[in-house]
């Protein structure tokens, strides 16, 4: 499956940012039947790292996935990368 079909887009608000900075973890809007590993697939795939762990949580706006990278990757290197910043 392609990674695009499965992540949507980052979702960056004060919360997420902080989530950066403190736990190495950015958040993504995902595809409401994505599981945990094709999520973790699809953003290994996509930007070329590790990840740590992947949490899910449904809310009125979609499935998020909280995307945690492992310690040798940087949260806020990704997050120029794909022009959170």
């Amino acid at each position: 499956m392609d990674p695009y079909d499965i992540i949507l887009h980052p979702f960056v608000t004060e919360k997420t940012m902080n989530l950066m900075e403190k736990n190495n973890a950015l958040e993504f809007v995902v595809r409401r039947n994505a599981s945990k590993k094709t999520i973790k697939k699809a953003v290994e795939e996509l930007f070329e790292v590790k990840l740590a762990n992947v949490n899910t949580k449904i809310t009125k706006n979609g499935k998020h996935a909280i995307v945690t990278f492992a310690p040798e990757v940087k949260a806020e290197d990704i997050g120029m990368r794909i022009g959170i910043f």
